[in-house]
């Protein structure tokens, strides 16, 4: 009877968990209006007005811009047409006309003077680097549970959880734990979180300014997110210190602001690089797990144990314009968008205790509804920026049609595709990467480099859109022109989003990048 009863419990705490963390997707009919599971984001749905708006603002204040270039170009034209005798008769007329001789040019210049004073500063990505650590440090899945077995922390119907979870979430064979986490027992302290953070940051950053020929003191900002892990002196300090940057140096150490943080840095850099001409700016993205790893038996917290791996990212951003030539990618557009005024929103991802005083980040079951509201958010507000006037036309016509004189008529989902080439989707969860391969109406070639990720690395909390990107490259995919789109969710709740442009064709030969090794052998069937 006991063994009956035990059994009963744990099928209904799975069952609950599910709907927090949903581990299987049912199949679905390309014609159903309805998500393929209920509880995973949908775009079909409602669709909020001010999102909406927001977007179109965001490309009407840049239409300024948008103005004044064709009238600048249409000037230039005309002049250049211009024949000697017309410029003669000019100069003629000019002689004997002194208030317009200085009235011409006093215009001209208070036309283009605000242009030029007011056009923000283009940003380059120069080159980045993603960290990959040793081999002595990959965890298969058996090593994950042997190493979870002899620790003796959790029970029995635990290490089954996490079996299932693990068997689930699209993590290969070749993930990587800090040296502290493989341990037995697990030697988690503060000094093997800083060496772990150490060997992450420097290791990353030491692979990207070979690659930039940029020396550490000419780096005029210093941008490092994690969020877990926040010592004192803080991560961007141990840079500061490690590498002798200069005394002036603008640093930033961002804390708490989860896996979207790494986006958050990138527009972070580009405000302050439309302040301080002639810069460069380093960001570095990392998350520790020495220190986060779980040892209890709230299932809520066991989850980011079966996910969570090792890994980092180092990125060089300029706005010199010498810098364009060598650089890699130009930074088009970020959006950022915050729903933490919801109370669902802010405690659905929360770093708490459970009963027995243990420290964990606990998963709420309201997870994918937030998740699923914040993407909405993001995407909505990009998409005017980036879609093109066809796309945003037949939105705009089927969203009054709803709205305004309230047909029942199916909303119309724009093509994203058409607006970019490739997708980098923050590998949360692989039931999220399948809801945004239905709803986005992506295939699976858009949809590789993040299951790539997900299984080669596991989630690398802010990193893996870095982790993607390199996946990109290193499978000749980036071509000049190419339009790429990070999109990133963390708690808080936030969705943050970088678009960039490719500026040259990235030749895989040429690249020195944690997928190289064995790029051949990707992309490989995820049972």
């Amino acid at each position: 009877m006991a063994a009956e009863m035990a059994e009963q419990q744990e099928q209904i705490s799975l069952q609950n968990l599910s709907l927090a963390f949903p581990i299987s997707v049912e199949p679905q009919s390309q014609d159903s209006d309805r998500p393929s599971n209920p509880n995973l984001p949908s775009f079909l749905s409602s669709v909020r007005l001010k999102y909406v708006k927001l977007g179109f603002h965001y490309l009407i204040s840049n239409a300024i811009y948008l103005l004044l270039v064709p009238l600048l170009g249409i000037s230039s034209a005309h002049i250049l047409t211009l024949t000697a005798p017309d410029l003669a008769q000019l100069s003629d007329q000019l002689r004997f006309n002194l208030v317009t001789v200085v009235l011409f040019p006093a215009v001209v210049v208070f036309l283009v003077t605000p242009y030029f004073m007011t056009r923000p500063s283009k940003v380059y990505l120069v080159d980045f680097a993603c960290y990959k650590p040793n081999p002595a440090q990959i965890c298969t899945g058996e090593k994950f549970m042997e190493i979870s077995e002899l620790t003796t922390a959790f029970t029995e119907e635990n290490l089954a959880f996490q079996r299932k979870i693990f068997e689930k979430s699209g993590l290969g064979q070749r993930t990587y734990l800090p040296e502290a986490v493989l341990q037995v027992p697990p030697n988690l302290c503060m000094a093997e979180a800083r060496a772990e953070a150490e060997a992450v940051m420097f290791g990353a950053i030491d692979q990207l300014l070979p690659k930039t020929g940029v020396k550490a003191k000419d780096i005029g900002i210093l941008i490092v997110n994690c969020s877990l892990f926040n010592p004192t002196p803080s991560l961007s300090s141990m840079i500061v210190n490690h590498y002798k940057l200069r005394g002036n140096v603008l640093s930033y150490n961002l804390g708490g602001m989860g896996c979207s943080a790494g986006l958050i840095s990138i527009d972070l850099a580009k405000q302050l690089l439309q302040v301080h001409r002639n810069s460069y700016a380093l960001v570095v993205s990392i998350e520790s797990v020495t220190l986060n790893w779980y040892l209890g038996n709230d299932r809520l917290m066991l989850i980011s144990n079966c996910l969570f791996r090792m890994g980092g990212a180092a990125i060089l951003l300029s706005n010199r314009s010498s810098d364009r030539r060598r650089s890699k990618y130009q930074l088009i557009h970020t959006v950022r968008t915050h729903t933490g005024s919801d109370d669902k929103s802010y405690n659905c991802l929360f770093q708490r205790e459970d009963k027995k005083k243990k420290i964990g980040l606990s998963v709420s079951m309201e997870l994918v509804a937030v998740i699923k509201e914040a993407i909405k958010t993001n995407i909505k507000t990009l998409g005017p920026a980036v879609l093109p006037m066809s796309e945003q036309l037949w939105f705009f016509m089927t969203l009054v049609a709803r709205k305004v004189f309230k047909m029942k008529i199916r909303p119309y989902i724009p093509d994203f595709k058409l607006a970019f080439k490739h997708f980098c989707i923050h590998v949360g969860g692989r039931p999220i990467l399948d809801e945004m391969e239905k709803s986005l109406k992506l295939t699976k070639w858009h949809m590789e480099p993040s299951r790539m990720t997900l299984y080669q690395f596991g989630n690398t909390s802010s990193s893996s859109v870095w982790y993607e990107l390199a996946y990109l490259e290193a499978k000749g995919r980036i071509r000049k022109g190419d339009r790429t789109w990070q999109i990133a969710s963390g708690a808080g709740f936030k969705c943050n989003s970088a678009v960039w442009q490719a500026l040259r064709t990235v030749d895989p030969a040429k690249e020195n990048n944690p997928w190289m090794d064995n790029i051949h052998e990707f992309p490989v069937y995820v049972p």
